[in-house]
């Protein structure tokens, strides 16, 4: 929660949990970074530099940095999942890059689809996998058979 208060917010003498947010100071920090809605990966590359600057500072950071950096972290972060949205990926892609990383070849795989032209087809995308084989290729490649359907 943030707190902000102005300069004739009192100070208590003890120190709180909760750090206090001088709006004018926070002001300043805003109307010098001017944060918006990131459109663009250079806009992305210059908050990041923002942010990198006060994560360095780390505990000598004020609140109001404090919270221009969560603020700019959330720009980032909502910014990223738009534009860095990962493409889903078919089943035989996944089945393709599995194989490739655990060295496999077609032939590999014929004990799962019961023969070289059925293997040949689901791998090329011209036959689907079925959820018997999803569960095979889940077990073979030690992962969930979603990856599969």
């Amino acid at each position: 929660m943030l707190n902000i208060t102005g300069t004739s917010g009192k100070r208590s003498a003890k120190r709180t949990a909760k750090r206090r947010v001088d709006a004018k100071k926070y002001g300043r920090l805003l109307s010098q970074h001017l944060p918006s809605i990131i459109e663009t990966e250079k806009e992305n590359r210059r908050v990041l530099a923002i942010v990198d600057d006060l994560m360095r500072k780390g505990k000598d950071r004020s609140p109001e940095e404090d919270s221009l950096l969560k603020l700019l972290s959330h720009l980032i972060q909502e910014f990223e999942q738009r534009f860095y949205q990962p493409a889903i990926a078919t089943p035989q892609e996944v089945l393709k890059e599995l194989m490739n990383a655990n060295g496999l070849k077609q032939s590999d795989l014929v004990s799962i689809f019961g023969s070289k032209g059925v293997t040949s087809e689901v791998i090329n995308g011209k036959r689907s996998i079925s959820k018997s084989q999803a569960k095979a290729l889940a077990k073979r490649f030690n992962t969930s058979t979603d990856v599969f359907l």
